[in-house]
């Protein structure tokens, strides 16, 4: 499978994710959004949760389960969210669709709580 951005081939995975983690960037992950039929348009909320995800990664060397995701979304963003909040912006599950819009590797296991 392949995606193709600003003229260039993005690889992914049989997930849809990203095979190599570097192609990512911000156009990307809106080609990727656009690409799922679940997503609309990235919002700031969108981009917040994404940039999230790939700072835990890259700086934590973890792909958090959603409860993680949730607190700290909910301290990032200063007041208490639930997963439907969270599930609002990723119907495909904060944990899956959104690393994938991350440009994340595929995680196998489930949501996290």
């Amino acid at each position: 499978m392949s995606l193709e951005v600003n003229g260039k081939t993005i690889e992914l995975d049989d997930h849809g994710n990203l095979v190599n983690t570097a192609d990512w960037s911000e156009e990307v992950a809106h080609a990727l959004a656009a690409a799922d039929d679940t997503m609309g348009e990235l919002t700031q909320e969108h981009m917040d949760v994404i940039n999230y995800l790939r700072a835990q990664y890259f700086d934590e060397n973890e792909q958090p389960m959603e409860r993680v995701i949730n607190k700290g979304m909910s301290k990032i963003w200063g007041k208490k969210l639930s997963s439907k909040d969270l599930y609002q912006l990723f119907p495909g599950a904060p944990s899956k669709q959104g690393n994938r819009i991350a440009g994340l590797p595929y995680v196998a296991r489930k949501g996290g709580y």
